[in-house]
């Protein structure tokens, strides 16, 4: 087949987005839906979340500062909608005043920060931004100073060096001594999830699997023709199609009845040097995510594609994705609050081993990022424990990506497949529940019968 039939043919799979209604588009919000929806989150979320987290972690101040285009990681989860980063430098002050009573948020900044924050800086009257900020701490006297510093957790270390200096240079040596590192309260905002996120996080799910579905579909992939990398592409325009965005560049790999052993960092960090043309009888999978609200998606899933006459998938592969779900749900059920990462990781490998699955966890918090911060529960290469963040104990109302893989033999095959699976939970501190419903039949590509 020659370079230019084949493009004709890659063109000709994209077309029935832009010919037909687009149910899923329809779903989507517009900008300006969405920025409103964002500022009702937010504040409830400092009035409702901020106040109990920083409480049990007996801080009264939390200073977060960040300048444009150096942005600290929290900030831009604490900024109105329409401010997409820190403008000059942005010092946002929050203060438990004790007594249950509401925080105080500040805004000691160039320009007006939303409604959330009152300004507290004139520069016509006080030209030395710092000074501003120590004129507050003094006037609030805090106990403690929250500052985001972090050795482990990267989206709480978000004070640059030059800041840091600043602040110390301009506060009186009694405050400096009450400067401590916030890492506690910065994860404890990021991995916390609200009632109200809770009302929206399910529909973003749901447009994830929606759109993967759609990739993969007769719609989009013609075996011998279409190749892994023409999906990836495929997900990255549809995703802007929709006026949406992703956090990571998606990955398409394919397994099948070959002599080619699967490869796990192969498939993650090289993909598109592994680029192959899909064929009949292939089991493939994806690795997707998107932003929407705010709030992030990471999903894997696999399908397998039809071999001529073939009316549903091969009864082995149906059983190694019952092995997969089985395996997700022995780490479900090891989800208690207070326990650790490294607690429930090692717990869920032991029960799966003694099942006789071949287990791998590398499970992670969701939210504000993509890979969140909170307990980390393994990783692909840490499987007996990760230092620091495995450590971390488990929050009720938060949530995370349940990512792992069972490696199961295929004896029609003659070798393992990797029954890799991602989706995104929520645990209430009792139960962890599936967002959207997970993946627990095959995706099927009927290419002989859909197309």
């Amino acid at each position: 087949m020659s370079k230019a039939i084949r493009q004709l043919l890659i063109i000709f799979t994209f077309l029935p987005i832009s010919l037909i209604a687009d149910d899923l588009k329809n779903q989507i919000l517009t900008m300006r839906e969405r920025a409103e929806v964002r500022d009702v989150l937010l504040k409830n979320r400092i009035e409702t979340i901020l106040p109990e987290i920083m409480r049990r972690n007996k801080l009264d101040m939390w200073v977060v500062i960040a300048r444009e285009y150096n942005e600290d990681p929290v900030i831009r989860t604490l900024l109105p909608a329409t401010w997409l980063n820190a403008r000059r430098r942005t010092i946002l002050v929050f203060f438990d005043p004790g007594k249950n009573k509401p925080l105080e948020t500040y805004a000691i900044a160039r320009y007006d920060v939303g409604e959330i924050f009152k300004k507290r800086w004139d520069p016509e009257k006080q030209p030395d931004q710092y000074q501003a900020l120590s004129d507050l701490i003094k006037n609030k006297n805090p106990k403690k100073i929250g500052l985001n510093r972090s050795v482990y957790f990267a989206q709480a270390d978000g004070l640059t060096a030059t800041e840091n200096d600043l602040l110390i240079n301009a506060l009186n040596q009694k405050y400096v001594k009450r400067l401590v590192s916030a890492e506690k309260i910065a994860v404890g905002w990021l991995e916390t999830r609200s009632k109200k996120e809770m009302e929206y996080y399910p529909l973003i799910c749901n447009i994830a699997h929606k759109i993967i579905k759609e990739g993969f579909s007769a719609n989009v992939i013609t075996p011998g023709v279409t190749t892994t990398e023409d999906i990836v592409w495929w997900y990255r325009e549809r995703i802007r199609d929709l006026n949406l965005v992703t956090w990571f560049h998606p990955s398409v790999s394919i397994q099948r009845n070959d002599n080619q052993n699967f490869n796990f960092l192969e498939s993650f960090s090289s993909p598109t040097k592994k680029e192959k043309t899909v064929l009949p009888g292939d089991l493939l999978h994806v690795d997707f995510g998107i932003t929407y609200l705010g709030l992030n998606t990471d999903t894997q899933q696999h399908s397998y594609v039809l071999m001529p006459g073939e009316k549903s998938t091969p009864l082995e592969l149906v059983k190694a994705l019952k092995i997969g779900n089985r395996l997700q749900d022995i780490l479900t059920e090891q989800f208690k609050t207070g326990r650790t990462g490294n607690a429930m990781l090692l717990s869920a490998l032991k029960k799966a081993k003694k099942e006789k699955i071949k287990p791998q966890i590398y499970t992670h918090p969701i939210g504000y990022y993509g890979h969140g911060s909170g307990p980390t529960i393994g990783m692909w290469d840490q499987q007996e424990g990760v230092p620091y963040n495995g450590d971390y104990p488990l929050y009720p109302n938060t949530a995370y990506s349940i990512e792992l893989n069972a490696k199961v033999f295929i004896k029609s095959w003659d070798k393992e497949v990797a029954i890799k699976l991602e989706e995104d939970a929520f645990f209430d501190g009792r139960n962890c529940e599936y967002i959207d419903p997970r993946q627990t039949e095959m995706i099927v590509i009927d290419w002989e019968s859909d197309r």
